[in-house]
Order: C-alpha cells, then structure tokens, then sequence
C-alpha cells in the first residue's frame, strides 16, 4: 500500500490526464467530422486527419506522462531528439516515402483535383490521361480509358504538369 500512498498525486494527475486525452480525441473527432460533413470531404480522407490527430495526442500524452511522474525536462528533450534524430536518418534512407506522405498532405489541404476528374499528365516519357479513382497517403489510383489501373506516387504527380480535362460529351443531334 506504500506505493499509492507514496504516489497518490502522480496516479492522480495520471488519471486527469487519461480523462483530459480521451475527452481530447473525442471532442476533436466530432469536430473535425462535423467540418468534413460541412464541407463534403470523402470519409477516407476524414479519418487520415483524425488519425493524424489522434497520433499528436497519444505523443502529448506520453510527454505528459513523463511530465507527470517527474522525468527531467532535459531527460525528455535529449530522448526526444534522438529518436527523431533516428527517425530523420532513417527516413533520410527513406525519402521517397516521406516525399509521398508530405504530397498526399499536400493534396488533401490544397485539393487540386479530385475522385472522378480526368487528368493528363504531362510527362516527356510517360504522357497519361487517365480519370481519379482514389488518392490516398502515398499514391493516386488511376484508370485509363482503356482500363489500365495506375497506381501514381503523390510526389511525382506534384512535380509534374497536370491538366484537368473538362467532361467530353458526345456528339448527339437534339431534334425539336
């Protein structure tokens, strides 16, 4: 019993903090729901931002966790930079995943195009003209007309020129 009674304010705050994240994930949850109901943003691209936003709070969390139970500041920050010291040389390896996710976060906010718009791609080596089918963290689905699936890194659709093709319709005679 000398453990709770020794650290009654730790599990206290602990408790709080528990009560303050959770309450945290759902308030900011059905806020960001509500924007993207208000906004018509697709269902998939809402929960990519709540778990981007969830991922923040568990990392607060974690650092109030250590707050909390008396880890030195210096102690925190010097971790804290060396595993995203770590991470950095890592994705450093790895640039082209990271290039891809910072795209396709690009993509969501500055919404250039959309699901179902025909684009043309222009590239000197590989022209595609094609229709959207899904964008997603790290790529864009596309179909050709002729039915060929493409699976496009986000990256390269950012450095290459893009066209939106306006709708096509066809050519039919109104009679009076």
């Amino acid at each position: 019993m000398t453990f709770f009674t020794d650290y009654a304010k730790e599990i206290f705050a602990t408790g709080i903090l528990i009560a303050v994240t959770i309450s945290t994930r759902v308030i900011v949850t059905q806020i960001v729901r509500r924007y993207a109901r208000k906004e018509h943003f697709l269902e998939h691209r809402t929960i990519l931002i709540i778990k981007y936003i969830h991922l923040l709070t568990n990392i607060l969390f974690i650092i109030g966790l250590f707050i909390v139970w008396g880890v030195k500041t210096d102690d925190i920050f010097l971790t804290v930079s060396s595993i995203a010291t770590v991470i950095g040389v890592a994705m450093f390896a790895q640039w082209s995943i990271l290039s891809n996710i910072t795209s396709g976060v690009i993509l969501f906010f500055s919404f250039p195009f959309k699901i179902g718009d025909s684009i043309k791609i222009h590239d000197k080596d590989f022209p595609i003209e094609a229709e959207i089918e899904d964008i997603n963290a790290f790529h864009v689905s596309l179909k050709t007309k002729e039915g060929e699936k493409i699976i496009y890194p986000n990256n390269l659709l950012l450095q290459k020129g893009i066209s939106i093709i306006s709708a096509q319709f066809e050519d039919k005679e109104f009679f009076d």
